[in-house]
């Protein structure tokens, strides 16, 4: 969770304290609970709304100070818009908008949750939570001296005043276990590369045991056992050895088919010998941002011990360009025996995973895969920084992940597979080649990942544009995103997890 934010729960009677935070829709009208704790205050806000042209807007905000009739130092009013058409991520938003508004001079918040035509219920009360940490997170370790305007929300206690309050403890139980994943994940993205790289990643990972997770880390022994020639050629040119990392959470029933989510964890990618520009070459600590949403995510599900077997693999490596360095016109042997020629050193991502995938659809026969990972420009060229790419040979498993990235707002877009772009990474000299032409560079590179799931249902999810430097969101102000773990949270809950 967030350092910055502490939330409680209370009982509606509760005295608010400090900051008080009500909703309201777009007539200015607020629930009984509110309208009984603003009293007399109720002609101040008209007038105030009035006066800014405050209109309930959802994720608008109107801040009071001292108002007259109130005990508290401060109110804040937030727009709930159309209340009666709030879905779940909305209210996720209004989490954020809360968070968004409180200040660092705020020590003690309560929030009322309650909407004009009533109260939350517990998985409501539970996201407007999980919306205030998720926005209040940020990364500022490595900063000794702190301006003014970077504080932020600071050792703020929020208590947030519900109809019920073991129940809505018992909704943030797995909702809080969801926020803590995603903050996983942002700070694997967010760490430095001097100071995650491959060992210190795959050690981090391994603090899943704590939650129940069974680790296994394969070093570059292992691998070479395993005859993983396509991720040991991408490592080979770094002072830092490989590792491949893979997580067991068995919540399911004792030997149930598991499913699976495999990462990218390039630690840091310079190109190799195909070496990239300078020009915002130190964004390239964020090549691992799969491997964090799946860390992340193994994370979320062991500690709401989700009812599902799931396997989660990870392939970390640095891309770097010494004299060891494997190089355009080599050809490697993959550990499924496939021969691959290197065409562009910088294509090394789908090299790692060829291995990784491999290893999962052999080692673990899961139901399905679900790959991610930082792995073209292309994507964002066709997509941006709203929609992660979907490629998938599965019908059912595209049409779940697009669902759910509707209702977590972790969007995706099916974009194509086919024969005609397949032959494109056909090679004169090997089973095939690294990279097609420019022109479809993430359809490629998909296809290139689907001759390594051998017939397993199977989705890939081009991240490049969300997982890092994407624009700030409602719940986000952090480089790096988590993206996906809320996603494939949310796939697992509703499609694959046994019911209680």
């Amino acid at each position: 969770m967030s350092d910055a934010v502490k939330v409680g729960f209370v009982p509606f009677s509760a005295a608010a304290r400090g900051t008080l935070v009500v909703f309201c829709d777009e007539a200015l009208k607020f629930g009984s609970v509110a309208s009984k704790a603003l009293g007399d205050a109720a002609g101040t806000i008209k007038r105030a709304a009035a006066a800014t042209r405050f209109k309930g807007k959802s994720g608008s905000a109107l801040d009071l100070l001292a108002p007259e009739g109130l005990k508290v130092g401060r109110l804040i009013v937030v727009g709930a818009g159309k209340a009666t058409d709030l879905k779940e991520f909305d209210v996720l938003k209004l989490g954020g908008a809360v968070a968004g508004k409180i200040g660092a001079a705020d020590t003690a918040v309560t929030v009322i949750a309650e909407l004009p035509g009533g109260a939350m219920n517990a998985d409501q009360a539970a996201s407007i939570a999980s919306g205030i940490l998720l926005r209040a997170y940020k990364f500022d370790r490595y900063k000794t001296k702190k301006k003014d305007d970077d504080q932020g929300p600071v050792n703020i206690g929020l208590s947030l005043a519900v109809a019920d309050v073991a129940a809505t403890k018992k909704a943030y139980a797995s909702a809080g276990a969801v926020v803590d994943g995603v903050v996983l994940a942002r700070e694997l993205v967010n760490e430095p590369p001097n100071v995650l790289y491959p060992d210190e990643f795959a050690k981090r990972a391994a603090q899943l045991k704590k939650l129940g997770v069974e680790v296994q880390i394969l070093d570059v022994p292992a691998m070479t056992r395993l005859k993983m020639g396509a991720l040991l050629g991408v490592s080979q040119g770094s002072a830092h050895d490989g590792r491949t990392v893979i997580m067991r959470w068995n919540g399911g029933k004792k030997g149930e088919q598991p499913i699976a989510f495999v990462g990218k964890g390039v630690c840091f990618d310079t190109g190799g010998i195909s070496i990239k520009p300078s020009a915002s070459m130190e964004d390239m600590k964020g090549d691992m941002g799969g491997a964090a949403c799946v860390v992340g995510l193994m994370h979320a599900l062991a500690a709401r011990k989700a009812k599902v077997n799931v396997v989660g693999a990870i392939g970390l490596v640095e891309n770097m360009p010494d004299g060891n360095a494997q190089r355009p016109g080599d050809i490697v042997t993959s550990m499924s025996g496939q021969t691959i020629e290197i065409i562009n050193t910088d294509a090394e991502g789908r090299l790692v995973l060829a291995d990784v995938l491999w290893y999962v659809a052999q080692k673990h026969k899961p139901k399905f895969m679900v790959d991610l990972a930082t792995l073209t420009g292309a994507i964002m060229v066709a997509l941006g920084t709203d929609h992660a790419g979907l490629f998938s040979n599965n019908d059912e498993l595209a049409q779940r992940l697009t669902d759910v990235g509707l209702s977590t707002g972790e969007k995706v877009w099916r974009m194509p597979l086919g024969p005609e772009y397949d032959k494109q990474i056909d090679s004169q000299f090997a089973d095939m080649k690294n990279t097609g032409s420019r022109n479809g560079g993430s359809i490629t590179a998909a296809q290139f990942l689907q001759r390594f799931v051998d017939g397993t249902p199977w989705a890939h999810l081009d991240i490049a544009g969300t997982a890092m430097g994407a624009p700030k969101t409602d719940i986000n102000r952090s480089w790096g995103s988590g993206y996906g773990v809320r996603l494939l949270n949310a796939l697992v809950a509703e499609y694959y997890e046994a019911k209680k």
